[in-house]
Parts: structure tokens; C-alpha cells; sequence
């Protein structure tokens, strides 16, 4: 990477990305419209729809750069400039068919055919495998080298990020990809979206099957191509429903097996004891008990459903364990004076961060209480999917403080320079946060987020196999 450093934003921390920023520029920026939590100021009729025209917004910013085209990740003020992660796409490509509008399923359409193009004219590969992040519009980075293609290039090839070096392909990113192009193929019955997945899947077992003790299948490979030595639960549990639905959709038994191999790794990390799942493994024999995320809480039950059995107590775990509350009050938050925000962060580890000090280089200082919207949207969906005593009221009340920052937090964002809907999108956190694996998340309207959240406003469970 050239340029200034800064934080790095990116899935289990494959690669690296910057920004410099400080505190006091996140309360700007984050402020926007500085209303109370109880003010009576008119909600937007459909929060749901609200954020559908953030994904819209998001993804028409560079209208004189192609038709093929996939969405922004994070508004401009995030440093990323026109950066469209794989894995945000693909969440947009489900929460457009959780929609069930015939201009959705369009949208969802397009990226889902982007997606493809991103596939057939790799610069390097043609083994099916996707990148961790494309551009997809002009910018000039931060050294004043100038980039100046949509996500197709001149010589027709996407667009990979390399001034960031998303140039790795991850395990996660793929079942990710895989999954939202299995959802069109269900849909829509285009064989070319199966025939993606199926790809998709074929890579995944090539590169990343193991006969490791702990077994599963491994991260993926770096921008060289070296495979990465770490295991994911996450991975894995993502795999659950990308083989699944692969054995559903093609009729081929060999997915099933598959499935079960991905399936037995992430129930070798269950710690009967603390009721929660283990992040992976770091060599493929030795369990990381260090730091315990959200997302192997939820996305366990979300994919497994009615199949875990004791393992549902995760989600217990997680509103017990990381369930935060951040306003004003607290150190190091960037929240406005008046309001209040409820839900989880990231990891055991967030919950600990040193707050004197900055996430990394050129970042701010991390509140501890920074709510993680991503997560907490993904925890509403699974209480909801769960449907125990207490956890539909406890949803509602995750999803109203979602809906509350869509509304107040990330006021005047950009994409692609040009102004979003009023109140559209939903920030990646409430406040600076340390993930406690090398990045952090800010107060910047955000893809993933938004997409998490429309799914569960929906009640739309994007990993049911």
C-alpha cells in the first residue's frame, strides 16, 4: 500500500487499509443532524425503504463509468474512496431480494451479473475465484496517483483494488458471493448465476480444504497468492449454506459432504462451557480461544437453525457478553449530545480496548461502548429466527436503535461525491471501535451495515441453506 496509513478495514484482517482521521473529524463528520433520542421530529415513513435507497444511492454513484457496476462499501468521508468489497455486495445482492420489488430484484440482477463479470475478466486468474475489493469509480489516492476507471477498465478487465492491496481472496468472501448468486439462481432460475456459485464452491474446495487436525476449510490466499494458514468459524459456518444450497440447487451429493466437513469444524469450536463459539485457528491444530467475535454467534445459528440444539445459547452469550450502550457521556464517543445507542460490539476484545491509546496509526481512540450496527442487526435476525421468551422484544429494541442511527448518525456523507437521500444508510458504528484483529470501525454509512439491517427489518435469513 502507498499513501498515508491508517486503519485497517477488512474481514478478519486479510489485507490492510488506511485512512488517517481524527477524533474530533468523526464527531463532524458523524453528527449531521444532531436531534435528540426522544425527539418527535418525523421518522421517514419505511426505515426499510430508507435504506434501500442508501444501496441504490450507493451503487448509481458513477453513472458515466458503465452499466456493469457494483456498490460502494462505505461513503467517501471513510478514506476508501470508490472501494466495492466483495462481501458487501453480496449482502447487497440478498437484501435487494429481500425486497421482493421488481426494481430490487433488477438491482440485485446487476450485481449479481457484476459479480460474474468480476470473475470472467480477472486481470490474473480464471479459476473462479473473486477478489477481496474492486474500485469502482475515479479517484486520485492520497500519493497523487491518479485512478481512472469504473469497475470495468479500459482493457476490459475489473477493476481489482490494488491501491489498497484487496487483491487476497478470502474463504468468507467467496461462500459470501456464492451464497447471493445461489439466492438468483433460485430466483430468477438463470443458469449462469449457478454456474457461478458452482465455481465458486469448486475454488473454495481446491484452495481451501485441509487435512489439518482441526480439519474445515482454510482462509483463502494473500495478494501473492499464498495460502493463508489460518481456519475461520466464520468461513466455515458461511460454507454451511454455500454448499447446502450448492447440493440443493445442482443435485450433487459431493456438496453434502462438503457441507458436513464445514459443519464439523465449526461445531469442534463450540466451548460447551462458556455456551460460545471460538474465533478458529491460527495453525490448524490449536484452537484461538482469543479474541471471541459476535458473528461466530449469530452466523452459527443462523446457518444451523433448528440444528444446533444447546449451541443456541451462543446468542445468550453474545447479549450478555457484548452488549454495549453508547451516548455523549461515554469516553472517546463520537456520539451527539442527547442520544443513546444500544447493542453489541465486534468482540470480547472491543470490550477491553485501551482507550488511551489509538486503534493504529493515524486513528482515533476507541470507545469501548461503540455499538457495531452490523452485528447488532445480525443479532436481531437471529433472536427473531430463535423465537425464545423476551427475544422478539429484544430484537425490536436492537432494530429501533438501528433505525435511530440510520436517522441521526452520519449526517452529510458522500458517495462518489454526490449527496445520498436524507436519512438513508446506516453508519458501521456508533463510534470508533477496536475490533480487537487489526481494524477498527467508524461513524461512516456503510453497505454491509445497511444490508445486515434491511435483512432483519425483513426477517430475512440470508444463511438458511
Amino acid at each position: 500500500m502507498t499513501g498515508r496509513p491508517g486503519p485497517a478495514l477488512s474481514r478478519r484482517s486479510l489485507i490492510g487499509a488506511g485512512i488517517g482521521i481524527s477524533a474530533a473529524g468523526l464527531t463532524a463528520v458523524g453528527s449531521g443532524q444532531a436531534l435528540a433520542a426522544g425527539s418527535s421530529a418525523a421518522r421517514p415513513a419505511s426505515a426499510p425503504a430508507q435504506g434501500h435507497a442508501f444501496l441504490a444511492a450507493a451503487m448509481d454513484a458513477y453513472p458515466d463509468h458503465g452499466s456493469v457496476r457494483l456498490t460502494q462499501s462505505y461513503t467517501d468521508q471513510a478514506g476508501l474512496f470508490s472501494t466495492a468489497f466483495t462481501y458487501d455486495n453480496a449482502l447487497a445482492v440478498l437484501a435487494h431480494l429481500a425486497a421482493r420489488r421488481q426494481e430490487s430484484l433488477a438491482r440485485a440482477r446487476d450485481l449479481g451479473d457484476a459479480l460474474l463479470y468480476a470473475q470472467l475478466h480477472d486481470p490474473a486468474y480464471d479459476d473462479g475465484r473473486l477478489r477481496q475489493a474492486y474500485n469502482v469509480g475515479p479517484y486520485t489516492f492520497y500519493d497523487g496517483s491518479p485512478q481512472p476507471d469504473g469497475f470495468v477498465r479500459a482493457d476490459g478487465t475489473a477493476n481489482v483494488g490494488t491501491q489498497f492491496g484487496f487483491t487476497g481472496t478470502a474463504v468468507g468472501d467467496m461462500a459470501w458471493a456464492g451464497i447471493a448468486l445461489s439466492a438468483l439462481a433460485r430466483r430468477t432460475r438463470a443458469r449462469r448465476f449457478l454456474t457461478g456459485a458452482v465455481r465458486i464452491g469448486e475454488w473454495i474446495e481446491r484452495t481451501g480444504r485441509t487435512d489439518e487436525p482441526l480439519g474445515g476449510y482454510k482462509f483463502g490466499v494473500d495478494g501473492a497468492n499464498q495460502k493463508l494458514p489460518f481456519t475461520s468459524t466464520e468461513h466455515n459456518t458461511d460454507l454451511v449454506c454455500l454448499f447446502g444450497r450448492l447440493a440443493r440447487l445442482t443435485g450433487d451429493r459431493v456438496w453434502l459432504e462438503r457441507r458436513a466437513r464445514a459443519e464439523a469444524f465449526v461445531r469442534g469450536m463450540w466451548k460447551p462451557a462458556g455456551g460460545f463459539f471460538y474465533t478458529g485457528t491460527n495453525d490448524g491444530v490449536t484452537v484461538n480461544k482469543s479474541p471471541v467475535p459476535e458473528d461466530t454467534q449469530t452466523w452459527t445459528h443462523l446457518a444451523l437453525g433448528s440444528r444446533t440444539g444447546g449451541y443456541a445459547r451462543s446468542l445468550d452469550w453474545a447479549v450478555a457478553e457484548l452488549a454495549v450502550v453508547d451516548h455523549a457521556g461515554r469516553r472517546n464517543s463520537t456520539v451527539p449530545a442527547g442520544q443513546s445507542y444500544e447493542g453489541v460490539t465486534f468482540s470480547s476484545a472491543s470490550r477491553v480496548a485501551n482507550e488511551d491509546a489509538p486503534i493504529a496509526q493515524g486513528q482515533p481512540k476507541p470507545d469501548r461502548n461503540g455499538v457495531w450496527f452490523e452485528g447488532t442487526a445480525h443479532l436481531a435476525l437471529a433472536l427473531r429466527e430463535r423465537g425464545k421468551r423476551g427475544d422478539e422484544a429484544r430484537a425490536r429494541r436492537l432494530i429501533a436503535s438501528i433505525e435511530q442511527a440510520q436517522d441521526l448518525l452520519g449526517g452529510g456523507q458522500t458517495v462518489g461525491g454526490r449527496a445520498l437521500p436524507e436519512r438513508a444508510g446506516v453508519v458501521s458504528a456508533s463510534s470508533p471501535l477496536d475490533t480487537g484483529f487489526g481494524f477498527g470501525y467508524y461513524p461512516y454509512r456503510h453497505t454491509g451495515a445497511t444490508a445486515w439491517y434491511v435483512m432483519a427489518a425483513a426477517r430475512c435469513n440470508p444463511l438458511r441453506a
